[in-house]
C-alpha cells in the first residue's frame, strides 16, 4: 500500500453496470459481482478495460456513524464514452467529478480491510481533508488479481479540504 495517496480532481464518469444494497455484515460483493461478468460484453462503448467497484452512501453517512449494519449501494460497472446505450438488465449512473485521495492497495482483496483502516484511522484524520458525500470507488485494472497476493487495485476516497463548504 502507498501510505501518501495522489490526489486528483476528476471530471464526471460516465459508468454502466448493476447493483446491489447490502452492508459488510450482509455483503453481496460476490453475489452482485457474479450477475455483472458474465453480461459485461453487452456494454458497449467501453472507455477502457477497467472496472469499477463503487459504494453509495446515504447523504447523512459519517464515519462516526458507520457500523457492520451501515446499508449502501455497492455497483459492478464499467466506464463508457456515452450512456446512449445501456443493456437490458444493467443501469446507468453519473459518478461527480470532485477532488479524490486514491491509494494503491497491494496484496489479496480479502486483505484491503488493513488499507482501508489506515485510510479511515489514521492518514484521513491526520490530513487536511475530510470525507466528501460522493461515491467511494476502486479501479480493478490490469494487475487486479481477486486474491491473488501480487494483486494491486486503486482505491478512490471523496475528499474535500477540512471546513470547506462545498
Amino acid at each position: 500500500m502507498n501510505k501518501i495517496p495522489r490526489i486528483e480532481t476528476i471530471p464526471e464518469k460516465k459508468l454502466v453496470g448493476k447493483h446491489l444494497k447490502m452492508s459488510l455484515a450482509a455483503n453481496r460483493t460476490t453475489e452482485l459481482w457474479q450477475s455483472f461478468m458474465p453480461h459485461r460484453h453487452q456494454i458497449k462503448n467501453r472507455k477502457n478495460s477497467d472496472f469499477i467497484s463503487m459504494q453509495v452512501y446515504a447523504p447523512s453517512f459519517t464515519l462516526n456513524n458507520m457500523n457492520s449494519h451501515t446499508e449502501f449501494e455497492k455497483w459492478a460497472a464499467l466506464e463508457v464514452l456515452h450512456l446512449n446505450e445501456v443493456p437490458d438488465g444493467m443501469e446507468s449512473f453519473l459518478l461527480p467529478g470532485g477532488l479524490y485521495a486514491i491509494f494503491r492497495h497491494k496484496g489479496a482483496a480479502s486483505t484491503g480491510e488493513k488499507t482501508f483502516r489506515y485510510i479511515f484511522e489514521t492518514w484521513l484524520p491526520a490530513s487536511e481533508y475530510e470525507l466528501d458525500t460522493r461515491p467511494h470507488f476502486e479501479i480493478l485494472g490490469e494487475k487486479y488479481k481477486n486474491e491473488d497476493p501480487s494483486s494491486e487495485e486503486e482505491i478512490w476516497i471523496p475528499i474535500k479540504l477540512k471546513n470547506s463548504i462545498t
